[in-house]
């Protein structure tokens, strides 16, 4: 991330340069198809059949985050650009689902809504809405931000101040994207595209819209070394998802520093997408989760890590050692438990359940090991066979 902040600096007119340059490069690509703009993807052909040629033809990006969704989840799709990903995950998700796509460019989003209701009618149902908003500010509406300003013009300093309360109250009462209220967020080679100084901000709002639990799904072009400034600098590089681009390092590691765990590369593509000046440009999908806030309480709980690495780390710096039973607090269990660590471990509850208000806060900045006695309790000392062992008949029991 550190690499993209530093060329926040360059001016307001560098980074004019470059939003004009998306805009008008993706504004031509919703009326002409331009191949240079994407990878080859295969999608279900079942979940193709009621998408329109024009839109099929004119979706750009290099993965496919929409293999993440499930029924009746609510989904949102940063940089929707044609419409093409929510048609099909409009499929997967259902009636009872809902698909919000967010595009800044107009035409784009022109051409997505061109076919929305009859999309919707051979579908049975309409669960796809498309509005124009940044990615990286999920608070506002453009669209009424264009018609606040059709009807009240900014001529003076009384009247921006006016549409400065205006958008103040948009944020707070009207926000495009609310907070928690977001399953899955998916986005196809878009993140590139948001200005240098925007990128953290972006990923924060991700964090911030969706729910406890939740997940993103983003497939995008990452560089295997940094990229140089005078590349960076290049309008056509920029919008042609190139010189953008995190460095593959860097794109993790905002994951982490917004927030997320649970971060997996779910594809790497081993082909370059482009290379330029010896700098090989990559296609990854990457997924991650929120939820991992909340008190550490001590319940005696125990986790075994199955292997089979010797010892692997999560992230919150917990050492996890192979065959090992280490101890964890309940929140850390119960995360355990879930996507997507589910089936890497042996999980140990406590045999006696812990009373919440004498339970002990949990020191989870040290790793330590769980003696059984922890979770049987010191005074446990039964004795009696497997219940295996006791079939009708037998006599090892006796």
């Amino acid at each position: 991330m550190d690499e993209q902040i530093r060329t926040a600096g360059r001016g307001n007119g560098h980074v004019a340069d470059l939003e004009a340059a998306v805009l008008r490069r993706y504004g031509t690509a919703a009326q002409q198809v331009e191949a240079c703009l994407c990878l080859p993807v295969e999608y279900e052909q079942k979940l193709l059949e009621v998408i329109p040629a024009e839109i099929i033809e004119k979706d750009y990006g290099c993965g496919d985050p929409s293999r993440f969704v499930r029924l009746g989840e609510t989904v949102l799709d940063l940089g929707s650009g044609s419409g093409k990903a929510c048609y099909i995950m409009a499929q997967t998700v259902g009636a009872k689902g809902k698909i919000i796509g967010v595009d800044f460019n107009p035409p784009m989003l022109a051409l997505a809504r061109k076919h929305q209701a009859a999309i919707g009618n051979k579908l049975g149902f309409q669960n796809v809405e498309f509005h124009r908003g940044r990615i990286q500010d999920l608070r506002i509406d453009l669209e009424l931000v264009d018609r606040y300003l059709s009807e009240n013009p900014v001529r003076s300093v009384d009247d921006l101040a006016r549409f400065e309360q205006f958008e103040k109250s948009l944020r707070r009462d009207q926000p495009l994207i609310a907070d928690e209220s977001i399953d899955v967020i998916v986005s196809n080679c878009v993140l590139n595209l948001v200005r240098p100084q925007d990128k953290r901000q972006l990923f924060a709002e991700m964090y911030r819209v969706l729910k406890r639990g939740g997940r993103v799904a983003i497939s995008d072009v990452v560089s295997d070394e940094p990229v140089p400034e005078h590349l960076a600098d290049d309008p056509e590089l920029w919008s042609g998802c190139i010189s953008g681009a995190f460095q593959e390092e860097e794109f993790l590691r905002a994951f982490e520093e917004a927030n997320f765990h649970g971060i997996q590369i779910e594809e790497l593509r081993s082909e370059p997408y482009q290379t330029v000046e010896g700098i090989e440009f990559r296609a990854v999908t990457v997924t991650a989760h929120k939820g991992k806030e909340g008190p550490c309480i001590e319940r005696q709980h125990a986790v075994i890590y199955r292997g089979p690495w010797k010892q692997v780390v999560d992230d919150d710096g917990h050492t996890l050692e192979r065959g090992a039973r280490m101890a964890v607090c309940e929140k850390t269990y119960n995360l355990y438990s879930r996507a997507p660590y589910e089936g890497q471990l042996v999980l140990v509850p406590p045999r006696g359940e812990v009373a919440g208000e004498p339970a002990e806060v949990f020191d989870c900045a040290r790793d330590r090991r769980r003696h059984p006695r922890e979770t049987k309790g010191t005074e446990y000392n039964v004795t009696k066979p497997g219940a295996s062992l006791c079939t009708p008949g037998s006599n090892c029991c006796t």
